[in-house]
């Protein structure tokens, strides 16, 4: 199961209660007080670990929640620190505050945190302090005091936490444009291929290999259709997972083996990029002419340079392998920043069609 948005409940431990004890021995039958200081409650803490893809672990344990700290005891014993809690998540993991009424906070909210570094930790709630014993009740006017405090209750809350796929490039089009193909050719990446529309349920991420020991990651979401941005298909649920993406690849079915026009698909996907969020209008993109080795692709191909003769276009076949090779090396180059003026792919920067 693939889960990149759940609300959790979080609740950080309840401090221990302080302890009323007194020093009883032999040959001290009336000592004074000696009762320890309740333990700490545990803190829920967010770790960022690569190994963790995506969100399933919380959608089993919706309700996070730390231990107590243990009570204080006798002879100024304080009592046992709990253990935090400790909840991994995928690098890219974004948390926002949210309600318990099932209320959409991600939207035009700041986050919490924004976990982007393996490794990063972040304390969602603190657990409550342990209560005061008797110990610290003990004056020249009061000998036995039988005070205490009991421990703090621990911070809780209701979060949204929603998963944006970090990725060097990410790969757009529409269903069956032959993204998942592309990627088996990039990368060592193994997504579902199939020969009907949305076989891409969600997000996969491959890497492939640079020159100089360099590598690149390239991310693969479902296929867009026209009003994705409104919420129309399966592509919208997945947009997020390119807002981290430098790259945007459009990848297009110029032989329009679907029945559809790919200089309409270029121009609708670009629109819904940019309905979704203006500033992605804005990042480096290329276009990936696919299917070649159809029929009407070459014809095709020519009436989209000539509609926009100022984007580089790259043809090539995913499912033969086509052309790969020069998508590779104009790839590597763009995301190396070492681009020359015989690299198949020029411009593309921030003009839209």
């Amino acid at each position: 199961m693939f889960v990149d948005r759940i609300k959790a409940f979080a609740q950080a431990g309840k401090g221990g209660r302080g302890c009323v004890s007194f020093r009883r021995e032999k040959f001290v039958p009336k000592g004074g007080p000696d009762g320890g200081d309740g333990g700490r409650g545990g803190d829920v803490v967010l770790r960022a670990d690569r190994h963790v893809d995506n969100l399933a672990n919380l959608f089993y344990e919706p309700l996070v929640k730390a231990k107590n700290g243990t009570h204080g005891k006798g002879k100024k014993m304080a009592g046992r620190a709990a253990a935090n809690k400790i909840v991994k998540v995928p690098v890219g993991t974004m948390v926002y505050l949210a309600s318990g009424d099932g209320t959409d906070e991600s939207q035009g909210s700041q986050p919490v945190v924004d976990l982007v570094r393996d490794g990063k930790e972040f304390v969602l709630c603190r657990g409550g302090e342990g209560g005061k014993g008797n110990v610290h009740f003990k004056s020249s006017r009061n000998r036995a005091p039988r005070q205490y405090t009991d421990g703090v209750e621990g911070e809780q809350g209701y979060f949204l936490l929603e998963l944006r796929t970090i990725a060097d490039a990410g790969l757009v089009g529409y269903p069956n444009a032959g993204k998942s193909t592309l990627l088996r050719k990039l990368s060592a990446a193994r997504p579902k291929v199939a020969a009907y529309p949305f076989t891409t349920l969600h997000p996969v991420v491959g890497m492939m290999e640079l020159p100089g020991y360099r590598h690149a990651t390239i991310a693969d979401i479902p296929g867009l259709i026209e009003g994705a941005h409104r919420g129309i298909g399966l592509g919208h649920e997945f947009l997020r997972h390119i807002t981290r993406c430098p790259i945007l690849i459009f990848v297009i079915d110029v032989a329009g083996s679907e029945g559809r026009s790919p200089v309409e698909d270029l121009q609708n996907l670009r629109k819904e990029i940019d309905l979704y969020d203006p500033m992605l209008s804005s990042r480096s993109w290329l276009v990936v002419a696919n299917k070649m080795d159809l029929p009407n692709a070459n014809e095709n191909l020519e009436t989209l340079r000539e509609k926009f003769p100022k984007i580089s276009i790259v043809p090539i076949s995913a499912a033969n392998g086509e052309g790969i090779d020069t998508l590779k090396k104009a790839l590597a180059e763009r995301m190396t920043g070492d681009q020359d003026v015989s690299s198949p792919i020029k411009g593309g920067q921030a003009e839209n069609p």
